[in-house]
C-alpha cells in the first residue's frame, strides 16, 4: 500500500475533523472495501480516519415502530439482535447472509451503504423499507441517497451516523448468492407497510445499483402471495450482463428471488 497517515476518531466531531485536515481523506469502519482497495494499490488516501470505536455510533435502538442501526453496527450483531429478530425478522435474516464469519464481524451497515457497491445487500433493504439515512448534517431518505454505481448523495466529509427503519407489517429477503464472494448476484428484498403500501427492491440485478421493481409492487399490491407474481414478466433491458449470468438470467432471478422473499415474509 503507499504511505497514509491513521487516525482512531474519538468522537463524530473528531472524525469530521480530521478528515478535513488530510488531502484525500477517507472514512474507515469495518474495512471491508476500503483497505482491499488500498492493496490493490486503487485507493491511495493521504488519511485514513477509523470511526468504528466511537461509541454513540455503535448500537441498536428499537423504539415504538422505528429500528435505528448506528452506523459503525457490525453485520453479525444486526443478525443476532434478539429487537430486531422480532421487529423487522427479514433485516437480521439479510445480515446473517452478508458474507463469510469475519465479515459479518468486521463490516458493518455505515461502511455498506457509504460504499453503495451494486450487489450489496443493505441497499435493497434500506430502499425496499424506506429507510433514512442520518449522517453528522442531515437525514437523507433512501430515495434520494442512491444515485448509481458507488454513487450516493453523500457530500466529501459528510459521514453515516445511523440508519432508522420503519417497522413493515411484512417483509422478506432472498438471494443468488455469488458462490465466492457471497455477494448478490441478485438479491430482492420485499416490504409490505403497516399501511398497505408493498415496496420491492433488487441489487445484484441493475446497471445502475439498487433499483425498485414496479412490476413486482404491483402484483403484490394486487394479491400478496407468490402465486401472483408467477404472471409477471421483469425486462431485461438495463440489467446486469457478465460472467456470471445474462441480462435475461438476471431478470427471470428477481422474479424468482421476488417469490421466495414473499414466502419468507408469509
Amino acid at each position: 500500500m503507499y504511505e497514509t497517515n491513521y487516525h482512531r476518531a474519538s468522537s463524530i466531531d473528531d472524525a469530521v475533523a480530521q478528515f478535513a485536515k488530510g488531502t484525500d481523506s477517507k472514512f474507515l469502519s469495518g474495512g471491508q472495501t476500503l483497505l482491499p482497495v488500498m492493496k490493490q494499490r486503487l485507493a491511495a488516501p493521504s488519511d485514513v480516519i477509523d470511526v468504528a470505536k466511537i461509541k454513540d455510533m455503535i448500537g441498536i435502538d428499537v423504539s415504538g415502530d422505528t429500528v435505528t442501526i448506528k452506523a459503525a453496527t457490525p453485520h453479525y450483531d444486526v443478525a443476532q439482535s434478539d429487537a430486531v429478530k422480532k421487529a423487522i425478522p427479514a433485516l437480521a435474516s439479510l445480515a446473517s447472509e452478508i458474507g463469510d464469519p469475519a465479515v459479518r464481524y468486521r463490516g458493518t451497515i455505515g461502511g455498506s451503504l457509504a460504499n453503495n457497491d451494486p450487489a450489496a445487500d443493505y441497499p435493497a433493504a434500506v430502499l425496499a423499507l424506506g429507510a433514512t439515512i442520518k449522517t453528522n448534517k442531515r437525514s437523507i431518505a433512501a430515495e434520494d441517497f442512491f444515485k448509481g454505481l458507488f454513487s450516493t448523495a453523500l457530500e466529501d466529509g459528510e459521514i453515516i451516523t445511523a440508519v432508522s427503519f420503519p417497522v413493515p407489517a411484512k417483509a422478506g429477503y432472498a438471494k443468488f448468492p455469488n458462490p465466492a464472494s457471497r455477494f448478490a448476484l441478485t438479491g430482492v428484498f420485499v416490504a409490505k407497510t403497516k399501511a398497505g403500501d408493498v415496496r420491492v427492491a433488487a441489487t445484484g440485478a441493475s446497471q445502475s445499483g439498487v433499483m425498485r421493481v414496479g412490476p413486482i409492487e404491483q402484483a403484490l399490491k394486487a394479491n400478496w402471495a407468490a402465486s401472483a407474481l408467477d404472471s409477471v414478466t421483469i425486462a431485461a433491458s438495463g440489467l446486469l450482463a457478465d460472467i456470471h449470468g445474462s441480462a435475461d438470467y438476471r431478470a427471470n432471478l428477481v422474479k424468482v428471488m421476488g417469490q421466495r422473499a414473499v414466502t419468507a415474509a408469509g
